[in-house]
């Protein structure tokens, strides 16, 4: 019997990117006893279950709210901080259609873009590939920041003081690159040390 993996993410709301106990409860009722569940570093649940019902189910979590994407070397959803601030002043309706925008999109290696809604940054943007800060009515992204490994590093600064409507230009253009110029399994973070980010800003600065 054949089986397939995939991504389930619990998606945006005020008080953060959370599973609800009822989703659990349906994802373990209708999986099957002989599915893999895996908790990954992108806030992602990985299921890997018999290929052939994977359609049934995925309908199912998604009447619960849920969102399902593809796993592997793929776009991660939007990893958020709880928005603390309220979803006005952290920008939640900017971290949900951000989200929307990068997506599922296929990459040289899974990428991981964070957004925080003000410098306190408890979702740890700054150990993201991509990271989306909010700085009072103007945003803040920073590129090449990796978590793992003796040589974790912080993100470096690409562009500061942008308005709303540039970010999702900004940010899908550094993926548009990444797709094109990015080896095979290569990490953001050595493609940004790579090309330099002073290439990155030339050839987004139209964006």
């Amino acid at each position: 019997m054949a089986y397939k993996k995939f991504a389930v993410s619990p998606g945006f709301r005020e008080g953060g990117s959370l599973f609800k106990p009822e989703q659990l409860a349906v994802l373990d009722s209708i999986v099957g006893d002989d599915a893999k569940i895996e908790l990954t570093t992108f806030k992602q649940l990985y299921v890997e279950m018999e290929e052939d019902r994977i359609s049934a189910v995925q309908i199912q979590l998604k009447e619960v709210g849920l969102d399902i994407q593809p796993a592997g070397y793929y776009t991660k959803n939007l990893i958020a901080c709880n928005f603390c601030r309220g979803a006005e002043d952290a920008g939640l309706n900017v971290a949900k259609r951000l989200d929307e925008a990068i997506v599922g999109k296929e990459v040289p290696s899974p990428l991981k873009i964070g957004y925080a809604g003000c410098a306190l940054g408890t979702s740890e943007p700054l150990l993201k590939d991509i990271a989306v800060v909010k700085m009072n009515d103007v945003y803040d992204i920073y590129v090449g920041g990796e978590a793992k490994g003796i040589k974790a590093r912080l993100g470096q600064l690409y562009v500061s003081g942008i308005p709303e409507d540039r970010i999702i230009p900004l940010v899908t253009r550094l993926i548009a690159i990444f797709q094109e110029l990015g080896k095979k399994k290569e990490k953001f973070s050595k493609f940004v040390e790579r090309l330099t980010i002073e290439q990155l800003q030339k050839m987004t600065q139209h964006s």
